[in-house]
């Protein structure tokens, strides 16, 4: 009998050297896997009746979602406590400098306690138009079989905000994780089975393949799926899902821009948009990607983002000093080059100031310095297509309008903010940005970060 699981092989960013190996699924097993998600459900759910026990569970709703509540909440406690031990493993694995991982960590925890906490009223009936005669509701039940794919970046948050609500919900969950961080659906599976949930409501599967990830997808047991990532591999879920009329929940990227208008505090802004831009050195798709700035004050701007960028550390990321650590990848180096490359050759000047950090960085892994552009134009791929990386391109802007008109002319529209002493003239251009999120005076914001701060 042939063998047909794949060999998967994580590669350290910091040093380009394999770190560790894990094995995909034979289709025989993928299948084993989907249907032992299904049986999971069906035990654990109550859906669908009858079956020993579903009458009971059905009449104790609330009981059933306030022992999900309570598993949950001791996971949540359990992840906080192993927040070193699952950071160091990030550190290794995507890179992240040792000083910042555990803050996902803890970020994670808050998120998840929020949803915890609106979980009760979220999953309660909804009443109807009233009516002599009628009763009218709508109950949220759960959908079943869930397959949550998930992100290198930020891999525990973006794990949170799919998996937390699917199991309070009452649904069952395969995770794919990402290549990259493998050992993220492991330990998150461990840490609900030591809280208590049942074998098999939380499955994993490692994966390479785009051929054996459609398998599953196109599977008539998974009713609904949520993937984080890129545009390429969100458009890729979404067509192998197409022959299916389920949910498939797509989060993918951006190219988020920052307006500084004129009256700002100046160092104030240029140190928030260069934290913004280069925190896990550019990799995330709420990052600042293109910088507008109001031309009164553009040159000093561009003075202060220099002094920003001269206290910044490039470095080994198990280094406790290190900002910036490497990128993911060889293919990321290229791209960022390549979209560098490319604008100062159309125009752009790289006016990144002398940093030692910057030109010595380690050897051997996938190390790039922070580069600050200007004289960039919109049409520039560095302005316009997901870089991914510590890249900051700043334009500058006549008004208030030309900012606004530049920041829509995107095909991207996930984030954006607005820098200003005007709060309320900040919130006033928030509505015209055509963008999901806007901040005003923040930015690459997860919230709640504490429900007590």
């Amino acid at each position: 009998m042939t063998d047909d699981r794949e060999t998967i092989t994580t590669i350290s960013p910091s040093t380009n050297q394999p770190i560790l190996t894990r094995h995909g699924l034979s289709e025989e097993e993928a299948t084993q896997m989907i249907r032992r998600a299904r049986e999971a459900f069906v035990k654990t759910s109550g859906y669908p009746f009858p079956h020993p026990g579903a009458l009971q569970k059905m009449n104790n709703a609330e009981l059933n979602l306030s022992l999900r509540q309570k598993i949950v909440s001791k996971a949540l406690d359990l992840m906080e406590e192993r927040q070193q031990e699952l950071g160091r493993e990030l550190t290794e694995q995507m890179g992240r400098p040792i000083a910042y991982v555990t803050k996902e960590i803890t970020t994670a925890v808050a998120r998840g306690r929020y949803l915890l906490e609106i979980s009760q009223d979220a999953l309660q009936d909804t009443p109807g138009e009233p009516e002599s005669g009628y009763r009218r509701y709508i109950r949220k039940e759960p959908v079943g079989v869930v397959l949550i794919i998930f992100a290198w970046n930020y891999p525990y948050l973006i794990l949170v905000n799919s998996l937390i609500p699917a199991i309070l919900a009452g649904n069952v969950v395969i995770l794919k994780p990402s290549p990259q961080t493998p050992t993220i659906a492991e330990h998150v599976q461990r840490i609900f089975l030591d809280a208590g949930l049942p074998e098999n409501v939380i499955q994993y599967f490692h994966c390479g393949s785009p051929e054996r990830l459609e398998t599953v997808i196109r599977s008539p047991e998974v009713d609904l799926i949520s993937f984080t990532g890129s545009v390429v591999g969100g458009l890729s879920v979404q067509r192998a899902a197409s022959a299916r009329v389920i949910p498939v929940c797509l989060e993918l990227g951006g190219k988020d821009a920052a307006y500084v208008r004129g009256d700002v505090d100046i160092r104030w802004a240029a140190e928030e948009v260069i934290d913004g831009a280069l925190f896990n050195s550019g990799q995330s798709c709420c990052s600042i990607e293109r910088v507008y700035v109001d031309e009164k004050i553009y040159d000093e701007f561009i003075s202060a983002a220099q002094e920003v960028l001269k206290g910044y550390r490039l470095g080994d990321p198990f280094d406790q000093t290190t900002q910036l650590g490497p990128v993911i990848s060889k293919k990321s180096v290229e791209t960022i080059r390549q979209h560098i490359g490319e604008a100062i050759e159309q125009g752009a000047i790289d006016v990144t100031p002398e940093n030692e950090s910057f030109q010595s960085p380690p050897p051997n892994g996938n190390y790039v310095a922070p580069t600050l552009l200007i004289n960039v134009q919109q049409k520039m791929r560095v302005m316009s297509e997901e870089t991914f990386g510590p890249v900051i391109p700043v334009m500058k802007v006549r008004n208030d309008a030309e900012a606004i008109q530049l920041m829509n002319d995107s095909e991207f529209g996930l984030t954006a903010s607005i820098w200003t002493r005007d709060r309320a003239m900040g919130e006033e251009l928030a509505k015209y940005v055509e963008s999901g999120t806007v901040f005003v005076n923040r930015c690459d914001f997860p919230s709640p970060v504490s429900l007590h701060e």
